[in-house]
């Protein structure tokens, strides 16, 4: 009876950690998945990366960088990789025409990075332009990968000078991940500026710690 009572409950146990490991959390992510198109393994991935395009001849490119924190809001996040696709300066997703999987959608202009030991990341890359037509503000879309739990989309990279970053849209910013809002400097030959990444904030169906 004692080892039948004791098969039922590591079964159980094993049972409540699958299921657990299962659930998906952020809701619907059309292209999440591109963040396994990487064309170097994610352990194998740096903390800093430059987008293709990125040039200073003739141009003045943006660096972003931030720490990705836990849930807790406090404790650094070592190897999570981020995904990151934007349009070039026209409001296109430009590209070269050999494109397969989701770059058919998303263009050349993206990039991986993976947090270091300390949680910090950083990429350069050229400013994007908003979408043809001028209603949405300039972005720059961002997916999550940490380890444990399946990826999730959190709030895009955005400009806090965009004139089309109205007060209005800035209220109705989910704030996935925390707030996207960036304030770029301009440092001289290039513009910098930071964003700090919580996990799981705002993403639905994200585990409690």
């Amino acid at each position: 009876m004692k080892n039948r009572a004791f098969i039922l409950l590591a079964l159980t146990f094993i049972t409540t950690v699958s299921l657990a490991q299962n659930k998906k959390v952020g809701g619907p992510c059309e292209g999440c998945e591109a963040i396994y198109e990487s064309p170097v393994p994610f352990e194998k991935l740096k903390s800093f990366t430059l987008l293709p395009g990125t040039t200073w001849d003739g141009k003045k490119p943006l660096g972003i960088n931030g720490i990705v924190y836990k849930a807790d809001g406090r404790t650094p996040a070592p190897g999570v990789v981020l995904y990151l696709y934007h349009t070039d300066e026209t409001g296109h997703y430009p590209k070269k025409g050999d494109e397969k999987g989701w770059a058919k959608r998303h263009g050349y202009l993206r990039g991986w990075v993976r947090t270091d030991e300390k949680g910090a990341y950083k990429f350069g890359s050229l400013r994007p332009g908003p979408y043809p037509g001028g209603t949405e503000p300039a972005h720059i879309h961002v997916v999550v990968k940490e380890p444990g739990i399946n990826e999730y989309y959190i709030d895009e990279f955005v400009f806090s000078d965009d004139p089309l970053l109205t007060e209005e849209k800035r209220k109705r910013l989910p704030n996935r991940g925390g707030s996207g809002i960036v304030k770029l400097i301009d440092v001289g030959n290039m513009f910098k500026g930071s964003r700090d990444i919580y996990l799981g904030k705002n993403i639905p169906d994200y585990p409690l710690k």
